[in-house]
């Protein structure tokens, strides 16, 4: 089995080419992360299918945020799945619940910090708290942590912040807005590379359009393990 640090993002339309894709991938990938813009388009069932025919991981990106009562009953609901990641936003209160839904099952609960497609401007138009970008998502990370998150998602930019919080010990930080030396960052605005992102701290980097949009994305996976594997043999 492949090296489980990358999780490919299947964001493409349907089940049926997500399913194309990572039959493309074949054993090069081992942990796929199916988001919400493919939940109308049969992406639970994607999930299910990758992880009990195909023996892959799956980490679900539906990024819950609702009232508490909401938010437990959704992901008990989803924790039938059997699925390994499922990411909620990362107020406590919703943490909290979250954590009840998942009770009893091995999934873990990821806790959305700052989306790394914001900026500052983007915080502001928000009416979001004024402060440093880093401060803030290094403090939610820490609340979400002292409401009981498995791990935390957070722009490869604050991994090294992140784990540097003494609540970090034994969490997860997965870092999207990972991109190759090269490659187009599309909409992300805080980004790194999949070596530097892992030296800082992350346990899994994200990787979606420069895998899946390449010529040959099995290809492109393997450059990515490679530059992982070159981290690691320093």
């Amino acid at each position: 089995m492949s090296d489980d640090r990358l999780i490919v993002a299947l964001d493409v339309p349907n089940a049926l080419q997500g399913l194309a894709m990572a039959e493309r991938l074949g054993d090069t990938v081992s942990f796929y992360k199916i988001g919400l813009g493919m939940l109308t388009g049969g992406g639970l069932a994607l999930a299910n299918e990758l992880k009990q025919d195909h023996g892959k991981r799956i980490f679900l990106d539906m990024k819950l945020f609702d009232i508490g009562n909401t938010v437990e009953n959704a992901v008990h609901g989803l924790a039938q799945f059997d699925l390994d990641f499922l990411t909620v936003h990362g107020d406590p209160h919703v943490v909290r619940a979250a954590k009840e839904g998942a009770s009893g099952k091995d999934m873990k609960i990821l806790a959305v910090t700052i989306l790394t497609s914001l900026n500052r401007d983007d915080l502001d138009a928000s009416l979001l708290k004024p402060g440093d970008m880093q401060e803030l998502v290094v403090e939610r990370a820490a609340k979400a942590f002292e409401a009981g998150a498995d791990g935390v998602i957070a722009s490869p930019q604050e991994a090294a912040l992140i784990r540097a919080l003494p609540q970090s010990e034994g969490r997860l930080i997965v870092t999207p807005g990972v991109r190759p030396a090269g490659a187009a960052l599309g909409d992300q605005k805080r980004v790194a590379t999949p070596a530097s992102a892992i030296g800082d701290g992350a346990d899994h980097i994200v990787v979606g359009r420069p895998v899946y949009q390449a010529n040959d994305p099995k290809a492109a996976a393997q450059a990515v393990l490679d530059e992982l594997n070159s981290l690691t043999h320093q």
